[in-house]
């Protein structure tokens, strides 16, 4: 059984696509006073996949998600694989300060009691959360895939991570491709001034693309752009996994002078141009 979650029901089917599959009919509503309806259809078998991502609405998300996985579990469904392409909830998985939830154990141990077998996601911003759970979890990668995009559709592009943070992601995508990588590096010429520019290579002429797991706000995007045409990029585009993008985040990326935003499908949004459905597939069959 392939079931898809409201937030993911293309996904999901795609996912039934690569499987040769019919996607399992899920019936959900929501009733006047905000509560939700979920059901079921269709035969019910012994294994179960259930592809949610639970960005915003998180909450909404989840809460749909754990009815899903309590019926499977009251169905006598055994082997329940959930698949969480955007885990939301997972930006905090250690206490900072004293008295804080530790929100993505809470959601974990959520999984777990309603009846989850295994649980993989896709890119975690914090690759700890896997550690959180006392199931098999995994964290899969889509930079393959969008590597893939970039090479068949950029001219020995060069890679480049928005800060350090994100170099291990562009490492990646241009160890695949055999092209130029670098990030962004803060360098202090003062007390009052602070230089950012290319680390190692020279941009001027060359067609950038910037790579990062997660666009939220887009604030480093839009400065990573602005520094990437100082130095003479002939052309700038975005990739992310996740298009997280609240409010005006893209008319701002835009604004900026970007050509063009490419992200994956583990959210819907208008620049979900690649699809992570074969990743999921070959993952379940593997």
């Amino acid at each position: 059984m392939i079931i898809g979650g409201s937030a993911s029901q293309k996904l999901a089917a795609l996912v039934a696509k690569e499987h040769n599959e019919i996607l399992c009919p899920l019936e959900t509503r929501k009733f006047p006073d905000g509560e939700r309806y979920i059901r079921i259809g269709g035969e019910i078998d012994s294994k179960a996949l259930v592809i949610q991502s639970t960005g915003y609405p998180q909450d909404q998300n989840l809460l749909e998600l754990f009815l899903i996985l309590k019926t499977l579990k009251s169905l006598e469904v055994e082997d329940i694989k959930v698949c969480i392409p955007y885990f939301g909830y997972g930006r905090q998985e250690k206490r900072f300060k004293s008295g804080e939830a530790i929100s993505a154990k809470v959601i974990a141990e959520l999984l777990e009691s309603s009846g989850t077998s295994e649980i993989f996601s896709i890119n975690l911003h914090e690759e700890g959360i896997c550690d959180l759970f006392d199931i098999p979890a995994h964290n899969l990668s889509a930079m393959p895939l969008i590597a893939k995009y970039i090479g068949e559709n950029f001219n020995n592009p060069i890679i480049v991570a928005p800060d350090k943070g994100a170099l291990g992601f562009a490492r990646e995508i241009a160890e695949i491709l055999d092209c130029d990588c670098d990030h962004l590096e803060k360098t202090r010429i003062s007390p009052e001034r602070v230089e950012t520019k290319p680390k190692n290579m020279d941009i001027k002429g060359r067609e950038a693309v910037i790579i990062d797991d997660i666009i939220s706000t887009g604030g480093t995007i839009v400065n990573a752009s602005n520094i990437l045409r100082l130095h003479g990029a002939s052309k700038v585009v975005v990739s992310c996994v996740h298009p997280v993008l609240v409010e005006d985040a893209l008319l701002k990326i835009f604004a900026s002078g970007v050509d063009d935003v490419i992200a994956t499908d583990t959210l819907q949004s208008d620049v979900s141009t690649i699809s992570v459905a074969p990743l999921i597939a070959d993952f379940i069959n593997k």
